[in-house]
């Protein structure tokens, strides 16, 4: 429908087509744009506390990441889109999108409220949540739209029988039962959003502790960032390497 009054118009779809075109460099500037302006805080003055919140939102983004690629590991859904616009070729209903119409969005967002918990700022919390919660349901309201319009009523029984968001874990067994791992399609479609926020974390974990103490003070953890920040760059480097000569290709989508 594309009519005045249609679903088009309604302005979450709007906005949702206009983050999807721009996300990248829109929510890359505003997640920068929160670290720089907002100061990293201990939890109730106390580093000891701020070392375990650390490791939580470590934790909680590494779920994000697995669960990324496990979903891509199973069954890929292009997200790219066609020339920076909301885009299906198929209605991909098999693997984790037996339980969950966004699976990838949902990592995503464990992924980032991973890195808000390291950096542990409360307006990083309130805006960045605001902001980021707002922008994928746009994003996912657009594509709504979109798939519903393309695949008609194939799209609403599939929607009435999966969650968008919060996986259905019922099941999931059968859902994955037969079905390949395809590692090399996880290496080549994600290692550089991967590496982008692993480097990330590491850049905000030295940040967060040069906020309170000097290089002399925290000199081996501070180097051992450094070295994981170098394997890090090494693992992306080699990723990409064995992409683009060749030596690594994913199986078709």
């Amino acid at each position: 429908m594309t009519s005045e009054g249609g679903p088009r118009a309604n302005p979450l779809v709007r906005m949702g087509n206009f983050f999807f075109r721009y996300r990248d460099a829109l929510f890359t500037a505003v997640l920068l744009t929160l670290f720089l302006l907002f100061r990293p805080q201990y939890p109730r003055g106390n580093e000891h506390f701020d070392n375990r919140l650390d490791l939580i939102g470590i934790g909680v983004a590494l779920i994000g990441q697995l669960l990324r690629v496990a979903v891509i590991g199973h069954a890929y859904i292009i997200r790219g889109g066609s020339n920076r616009r909301v885009y299906a070729k198929n209605l991909v209903t098999e693997g984790f999108f037996a339980h969950s119409r966004n699976p990838l969005y949902l990592g995503n967002l464990l992924v980032l409220l991973g890195l808000f918990l390291i950096w542990n700022n409360p307006w990083v919390y309130l805006l960045g949540g605001v902001f980021f919660l707002l922008g994928y349901a746009a994003i996912v309201a657009a594509e709504e739209v979109y798939l519903r319009g393309k695949f008609g009523s194939a799209y609403d029984a599939y929607a009435r029988a999966v969650p968008r968001w919060l996986p259905s874990t019922r099941g999931l067994g059968r859902s994955l039962a037969g079905m390949r791992f395809n590692w090399r399609r996880v290496v080549v479609k994600e290692y550089t959003s991967m590496y982008t926020w692993m480097a990330g974390a590491v850049v905000l974990l030295a940040a967060d502790t040069l906020a309170y103490h000097t290089y002399q003070e925290r000199a081996t953890y501070l180097n051992t960032l450094v070295a994981c920040f170098i394997l890090l760059t090494i693992g992306w480097a080699t990723a990409r390497y064995l992409k683009k000569s060749h030596r690594l290709r994913s199986a078709p989508v």
